[in-house]
């Protein structure tokens, strides 16, 4: 049984200088293990993991699924680009994070194919979902991180049960297709979630990404609200014909991406999904309706690429638990990804 897709899980270098070097150093150091200030964190005393699973485990679970590159665990295969981000008027409502006031930040974002395989053929069904992450780079070597994928929803509701899913997922690459078909029989959202992928897509710039962890917004005057969200291209979403998808080659992402943002600069909107009373706040294989209101953000522009080294890829990581002061956790599935993208960046060192 073939599975063709499953979960995914980010300005110029000058301008940066310093300071993204430094944060590029602390966060590799971080992920080995070295002592380095903490993360600023906001609001997530309240919530805990509930796992069985260690951060080793999931990881080993990833590179059973996926083999054992020595690259990332997930969304290994991507392309990274610089730009900036400026806040809109109306994300002050919900939050008084700092990266969501003033005038704005630089950014990396990186887009990526799914799967741990680095060399994976963009064409394919398993190169789904596509992900994308943004680390705003923030005054005194500080950042924060947004974590998305291109499905609205996720296959499993804990970590426990990506485990069982990945482990599956491994057992079936080896010729055991049963312990698969048995987990989708008895979880008939992951089965949604590997049959109902978006077509290939003309371009990572045609594309929304959704955060699928919801978070806790706080604002000056101590309002909360819990979010989710979502980065909407201005160009709008496209997606290939079927002639179109059997004439690109392996790698036509990269391509179209590097063309495009030479033409001309990459807009996106950024948003929250504002919840409403009886949403699955702690379950994110539960998409929110979309009559939930959203609030803009921000916008995300994308200027030039990246070096690309593969030197600046292993150290660059994204931890959706590295947030700030008027963003909290909600989701405790958030606690278990942030604790495994550490190992796993140690693993790829």
């Amino acid at each position: 049984m073939k599975v063709k897709s499953i979960f995914p899980i980010g300005c110029t270098w000058a301008a940066i200088g310093t300071r993204r070097a430094t944060t590029m150093l602390m966060l590799g150091a971080w992920a080995l293990g070295l002592a380095l200030p903490a993360l600023a964190q906001d609001g997530n005393a309240g919530v805990e993991s509930t796992t069985k699973t260690s951060p080793i485990q999931i990881v080993h679970a990833l590179n059973s699924a996926f083999g054992e590159h020595h690259a990332r665990a997930v969304h290994a295969k991507g392309i990274i680009l610089e730009g900036s981000f400026v806040p809109a008027a109306e994300a002050s409502r919900l939050t008084r994070a700092a990266h969501l006031q003033g005038k704005g930040e630089a950014v990396i974002v990186r887009f990526s194919d799914f799967t741990g395989i680095p060399d994976i053929s963009d064409t394919i069904g398993d190169s789904r979902p596509r992900g994308a992450a943004i680390k705003f780079m923030m005054p005194n070597n500080q950042s924060t991180d947004i974590v998305m994928h291109s499905f609205n929803g996720f296959p499993v509701a804990t970590t426990d049960e990506f485990r069982v899913l990945l482990e599956s997922i491994g057992a079936a690459g080896h010729g055991n297709s049963a312990p698969l078909g048995q987990f989708l029989d008895s979880h008939p959202l992951a089965k949604t979630f590997l049959t109902t992928q978006k077509p290939m897509t003309t371009s990572w710039a045609t594309l929304s990404f959704f955060g699928v962890n919801s978070f806790k917004f706080t604002n000056k005057a101590g309002v909360t609200h819990f979010v989710r969200y979502q980065l909407v291209p201005d160009a709008g979403e496209h997606f290939l014909t079927k002639a179109q998808a059997a004439s690109v080659g392996p790698n036509y992402l990269q391509s179209e991406i590097k063309q495009r943002v030479a033409a001309q600069p990459i807009t996106f909107k950024l948003y929250a999904q504002v919840a409403e009373k009886g949403d699955a706040i702690e379950n994110p294989t539960v998409a929110w309706p979309d009559t939930r209101p959203r609030v803009l953000l921000g916008t995300l522009t994308l200027k030039n690429m990246a070096p690309n080294t593969v030197e600046e890829d292993k150290a660059l990581f994204f931890n959706p638990n590295n947030v700030h002061d008027g963003i909290g956790l909600a989701d405790p599935m958030l606690v278990d990804r942030a604790r495994a993208y550490p190992v796993s960046v140690g693993i790829r060192q």
